[in-house]
Parts: C-alpha cells; structure tokens; sequence
C-alpha cells in the first residue's frame, strides 16, 4: 500500500479524490490538510462520506508520504510548495493550475509533466510531477486533439461549452446560489478562458506550425455537474473517415469512447469516461465530448495519473458507473 495525503481537503475535487482513494485497494489515506476545517471530521463536510471513514482534517502534513495530491485554488499550489518540503521519493499531482504550461512547468528543480493520460501516457509513467489538466481543456482536448495528431486543423475551431455549478468551486458567489443558477443559463470569459492555454499548447505539440483560432465560448448550466461541449471546424473527409481516426486514436485509451450514437450528459455524470461522437455538415465536422468535470474533469483523472506513475493497472479505483435516474 502507498500512503497519500491531501492538500485543501474541503473542496469538491478533494472530496471526489477522497472518496476514490478511500474505495483504492492499494492506496491508504494518510492525512487530510485544510486550514478551514483542521480538526473537524470529514464526514461532517463531505457528507456523502458518513459510515465511510472517521478520519478528521489535519493541520500537520507528512513530509514523508507516497503522492501527494494538490487542491487548491489557482496560484496557491506553488505557493504551498514553496512553504512546504516532502521528501524526495513523494510523487505530486497538483489539480490546479500553476504548473500546466510549458512556461511554468519547470519549479524549484520540480518538472511538471502534463497529466492528460490519452497523449502523454508514456512520460506520466515516468514523471514524478504532474499538472493534472483542466476540466474544459480535457474535454475539449479529448475532441480535438486526434484532428491535430493527423495535422488535420485546417481552420478556426469554434466551441461552446457548458458546465455545472460545481466547475465554480465550493465556495458561493452570486452565479452560484441557486436562485440564480435554477432555470438560467449564461456566458462567461468568452474567448478568453484560462483554460485555451493549455488547448492551444497540446494542439500545437500535436500539430506544430497550427496558427488558427481556437474561439471558446463556456456557459454555465443550471445543474450540478458535468461537461457537454460541441466544437466544430472544417473538414475535408468523409464521416467515415473521421470515426476511423477518432477510433484508431484511442484505441488503446481506457476511458475516452467514440460512440456512434448520439452522446448526452447523464451518460458520463458519476463517471470517468469521456464520450465522443461525430457528425458531418457540409463542409464542416462536429465533434461532441461530455466528462463529469469532477472525476475525468479532475480528480478521477488524478487517479489515473497515480497509478500510471506507481505501475497500477490504470483503471484501479475507477470503475464507476453512471446513474441516468
């Protein structure tokens, strides 16, 4: 068994992260850090976890665990590592986004790898960093990037994307309550998300010399969780075409699925999978995707990058099912 320990345990990822390593057969819980809650039981924050452990909060970290993990809000995680040492063996999976661009992947001696599993499985395998990717930026990557592997980005790339409330984070704001959310629906950070960095590198690894437009729109919808996004660019190629290519790209993955049928939410809330489909328009390829922004968005996703890095079977702990009622 290896020992984990959390960081910024409060959250909704945490809790996620926290329900899937306490179900893990080969990984144990060793402490749960948050400055909030210190002494206070999980089970009375995360209250889906009552019966399921009676760990409590923690003040103190172990510098000497296995893998930590990191959920902490935008630019805290190097803050953290800079306050804070672990030993030189303690892998470190931060679900933030401090350390996903090539620009900062590289802190105090640190190398961070891009943790989208699909691509870079090979070099998760090996790293002992990783900058767990966003949850817009998976769900869009895992659309588009087997165009960019077949240089096949030819144009501007139009997306619109929506996501529940829990994209926004545990703490309230006025567009989280639910008199606002509740039969609403909007815009927000039109064509200048944080997430279009990390899209536009690994399109660019992928498919270098792109020099298109990727224009993202995210929307906010008026339910929980999950992530439907529809994207769509020009393309030259039959229908039939682009199923093989999708297919052939993730042949191998273990959670992204090409469906033939067309793809809906409740089909992946719950779950770690990514679902695909394809349509053609004239000249045109849709190209659908839906994740749970919390698991394949973030913390399911975080599992899947510990066990690549620990030589566990990939899908260990991750075997969920999807509730459609």
């Amino acid at each position: 068994m290896i020992k984990a320990g959390i960081i910024g345990g409060a959250g909704y990822t945490a809790g996620e992260l926290i329900r899937l390593i306490l179900n893990h057969s080969k990984v144990t819980l060793d402490f749960i850090y948050s400055t909030s809650n210190a002494g206070n039981e999980i089970q009375e924050v995360h209250r889906d976890l009552l019966g399921d452990t009676d760990m409590k909060f923690d003040s103190e970290v172990n510098p000497d665990i296995d893998v930590l993990f990191l959920c902490l809000g935008h630019g805290n995680s190097s803050a953290f590592l800079k306050e804070n040492e672990f030993s030189d063996k303690t892998k470190i999976i931060d679900l933030s986004n401090d350390f996903r661009l090539t620009k900062d992947s590289f802190f105090m001696n640190k190398k961070f790898v891009y943790g989208l599993t699909e691509v870079f499985k090979e070099e998760i395998s090996k790293a002992q960093y990783i900058a767990n990717p966003g949850c817009f930026a998976t769900a869009i990557q895992l659309g588009l990037l087997p165009l960019a592997d077949a240089s096949l980005l030819k144009d501007d790339i139009h997306v619109n994307a929506v996501t529940g409330a829990t994209g926004a984070g545990v703490s309230l704001s006025k567009t989280t309550h639910f008199t606002w959310r509740d039969n609403n629906f909007s815009h927000y950070k039109a064509f200048n998300h944080q997430h279009l960095g990390e899209i536009n590198q690994n399109i660019e690894i992928l498919q270098p010399g792109f020099d298109h437009e990727v224009n993202f729109v995210p929307n906010r919808g008026n339910f929980s969780r999950g992530i439907f996004a529809t994207a769509y660019t020009k393309f030259d190629g039959s229908i039939e075409e682009a199923k093989n290519l999708y297919k052939d790209f993730y042949k191998e993955a273990m959670f992204t699925h090409v469906s033939d049928l067309e793809i809906f939410l409740k089909q992946v809330v719950n779950t770690n999978k990514c679902l695909i489909h394809l349509q053609i328009h004239k000249d045109k390829l849709l190209v659908t995707s839906a994740i749970d922004n919390l698991l394949k968005g973030a913390s399911g996703q975080a599992i899947e990058n510990m066990n690549l890095m620990f030589g566990f079977n990939q899908a260990e702990g991750l075997k969920l099912k999807a509730n459609f009622f």
